[in-house]
């Protein structure tokens, strides 16, 4: 029967891929890929031939309705992003949306994603949590910040090497300075690195050493 299947893609190391990943993708009757140039090599290094297509936020609402109705013709197709599991941060719940409204069947792979690593290893409470993705970049930043200053779980964000600093020295400014935190960059790459501390000492040192790569921020809860 055919379905949908989303398939987690390494973060960094090409080992975090999964056998069974890499089976769906070979049996796929077509890829969506948000970058096909930078999933071209994923495929190619395990032997992936499926036919692949682009399938990313700029495109994605003009293209879910062909792809629910291939679907529903009878093709099964997995959806991938360029790293980690698609939909989380990435394009993928419209498709998803779209796909359980048709009554296609959608099957989710368990896979590589950045924040549960970084969770884990950040030493702060993971029973509870709250997931807050990328923090609006100017409309409403300030509301979300002031409505996540009592919040009692621990928190955690995505954020752009550019836009560290700045995110560190508002929560600092909202959280309190001694509110501890930890960033991770790069996990699963070769300088997989996790710095621990208060938002204060944190930004300090994130300002005299410009931080680079893919990062998830931290937060304990209040």
């Amino acid at each position: 029967m055919a379905k949908l299947y989303i398939v987690p893609t390494p973060i960094g190391n090409l080992e975090d891929m999964t056998l069974r990943a890499v089976r769906i993708l070979k049996e796929a009757d077509l890829i969506l890929a948000e970058d096909t140039r930078t999933s071209s090599v994923l495929l190619k290094h395990y032997g992936v031939s499926a036919p692949m297509e682009s399938h990313h936020k700029f495109n994605e609402h003009q293209r879910v309705e062909s792809v629910k109705q291939r679907i529903l013709a009878g093709r099964t197709v997995a959806l991938i992003s360029d790293a980690g599991t698609p939909g989380i941060s990435d394009p993928g719940f419209l498709l998803v949306r779209t796909c359980v409204e048709a009554g296609i069947e959608v099957e989710t792979l368990p896979g590589a994603t950045a924040f549960v690593p970084a969770l884990v290893n950040s030493g702060f409470p993971c029973d509870r949590f709250c997931f807050e993705g990328f923090l609006p970049v100017k409309k409403g930043r300030q509301t979300r910040l002031s409505e996540l200053a009592a919040e009692t779980r621990t928190m955690v964000f995505y954020e752009s090497p550019f836009r560290l600093v700045k995110t560190l020295g508002q929560l600092a400014e909202v959280f309190g300075p001694d509110r501890p935190a930890s960033v991770s960059r790069e996990i699963s790459k070769v300088h997989d690195t996790t710095h621990r501390g208060t938002l204060q000492e944190l930004f300090d040192y994130f300002t005299q050493n410009a931080p680079k790569g893919e990062i998830v921020l931290v937060v304990k809860g209040a």
